[in-house]
């Protein structure tokens, strides 16, 4: 997969492949990135995110990542704190937790999934 990184007012085109990061090509930017130092795009379009159904709490994804566990079902009834899932994100596991009481009606994603900022991970109502 090959990615374009902005550092400096230099773009990297890295490519990286079964955990090996090449530089493909470097060029000078003529006006400097826009309040960041780093910044990765990503060359394919992403498929846009479920969108939940009714009324209910959305339990939305904090960060970029991978989903590696699923810690209710739907039908369960969750307490405000409690553990719903394990995301990976940059080789850390981060867990997210209920924001409300109240009962899981949705779950949007499956073990695996690889998921974008704010998309709606669960809904509970």
């Amino acid at each position: 997969m090959i990615y374009v990184v902005n550092i400096n007012d230099k773009a990297y085109e890295v490519e990286v492949e079964k955990g090996k990061a090449s530089i493909v090509k470097t060029t000078t930017q003529t006006a400097p990135a826009p309040q960041a130092a780093v910044q990765v795009q990503s060359p394919a379009p992403q498929s846009p995110a479920p969108q939940a159904a009714g009324n209910g709490e959305p339990i939305k994804a904090p960060m970029p990542g991978a989903i590696l566990d699923i810690k209710a079902n739907i039908g369960a009834k969750v307490k405000k704190g409690q553990l719903l899932f394990i995301l990976e994100a940059m080789k850390m596991e981060n867990e997210i937790f209920a924001s409300i009481d109240g009962v899981v009606s949705q779950i949007m994603v499956s073990k695996g999934s690889n998921v974008s900022t704010n998309d709606i991970l669960m809904v509970i109502q």
